[in-house]
C-alpha cells in the first residue's frame, strides 16, 4: 500500500508536510540486500505517528534516515520543508534503555545535550541559568520536582526514562523520536508514560515519530499509524486514528479502541503469514 496522498507539490516537496518521504531505499553497505524500500509518507506540521511491525523490518532504519543519520541509497527525505543531507540538529530522541550518565545527576543529565548541541553550546555557560529553570520546569512536568539532584542509580526505571524523555525535549527540538521508549517498564509504568507523553505533545505540538511492539501503545498516543512488512521493510497499511483527543486510559478499554487494536494486529499477522 502506498502511503502518498494526492496533495499539492511545490519543488517536490508536498504542501503543509513535516515529514516526507518520497520513494525512499536503504540497502546495506556494499550489498543489493535493502534494508527498507519504496517508503513513501508525509506527516502534518505537529503529527504523532507510530509505526509497527516484526522484528528487523527497518522501522529502526526508518528513524535513522528521518535524523539524518542514513542517507538514502534512492528517494528523498524532507523534513520542515528542507532535504535532509545529515544528522539534524533539531530533533530529540528517547530509546528502550535511558542511557544517563551515572556520574550526573538528573538535572546535569537533562541538560546535556545544551552543552553539545549548537547554538546552545557556545552560550551554554552564560545562559545555565535560564536553561536550568526550564529543565526544573520540564522535570516538575513528568513528576520529578525533588530529583534533580539524585543520581540515576537513585532513580528507578520510569522515573530514569521520565528524565529521559526531558533531556530530549529540552533543547526545544522541533521532532521527537522515540524507539521502544517504554518497552522495558512494566504495564503500569508504561501507562503512567503514555500520559505523561500525552500531555507533553498536547502541550507543545511537536512532531513526534513513535516506533513500538504494542499495539495498544500505538493506538492510544498516535494520530497515524503505519505498518511495516518484513525485511525489506515496505509500508503495508496506513491507518488514521478515529478515537477523538483528549485520551485518557480508560478509552483503553472501550469497544473502539480493542476494535483499532485487533485490526492493527490482523495487519501484523497478514505480515507475518507472508
Amino acid at each position: 500500500m502506498n502511503a502518498v496522498a494526492d496533495t499539492p507539490v511545490k519543488d517536490g516537496v508536498v504542501a503543509d508536510t513535516f515529514v516526507d518521504f518520497r520513494e525512499v531505499f536503504l540497502a546495506y553497505d556494499n550489498s543489493d540486500e535493502c534494508a527498507v524500500e519504496d517508503i513513501s509518507l508525509q506527516t502534518r506540521p505537529g503529527e504523532f505517528i507510530a509505526i509497527v511491525g516484526p522484528s528487523g523490518c527497518g522501522k529502526s532504519t526508518f528513524m535513522k534516515l528521518a535524523t539524518g543519520l542514513k542517507a538514502p541509497t534512492r528517494g528523498t527525505v524532507h523534513i520542515a520543508g528542507q532535504p535532509v543531507t545529515g544528522p539534524l540538529k533539531f530533533v530529540g530522541m528517547a530509546f528502550q534503555a535511558p542511557t544517563l550518565l551515572p556520574w550526573r545527576t538528573t538535572l546535569d543529565n537533562v541538560l546535556l545535550p545544551l552543552e553539545i548541541v549548537e547554538p546552545y553550546r557556545r552560550t551554554f555557560r552564560k545562559d545555565r541559568d535560564k536553561h536550568v529553570e526550564r529543565a526544573l520546569a520540564l522535570l516538575k512536568t513528568v513528576g520529578l520536582d525533588g530529583y534533580a539532584d539524585k543520581y540515576p542509580w537513585q532513580l528507578s526505571g520510569g522515573m530514569q526514562q521520565r528524565a529521559s524523555i526531558c533531556r530530549a525535549l529540552i533543547h526545544e527540538p522541533k521532532m521527537l523520536l522515540l524507539d521502544e521508549p517504554f518497552g522495558a517498564l512494566d504495564a503500569f509504568t508504561r501507562e503512567e508514560l503514555w500520559c505523561v507523553l500525552r500531555d507533553l505533545w498536547t502541550e507543545r505540538k511537536f512532531n513526534v515519530i513513535l516506533v513500538t511492539h504494542d499495539l495498544r501503545e500505538a493506538a492510544f498516543l498516535a494520530d497515524t499509524v503505519y505498518v511495516m512488512s518484513k525485511r525489506p521493510g515496505r509500508i503495508v497499511a496506513r491507518r488514521e486514528n478515529p478515537l477523538p483527543r483528549p485520551r485518557d486510559i480508560d478509552i483503553t478499554y472501550t469497544e473502539p479502541f480493542s476494535a483499532l487494536v485487533h485490526e492493527l494486529r490482523e495487519h501484523i499477522g497478514r505480515v507475518r503469514s507472508t
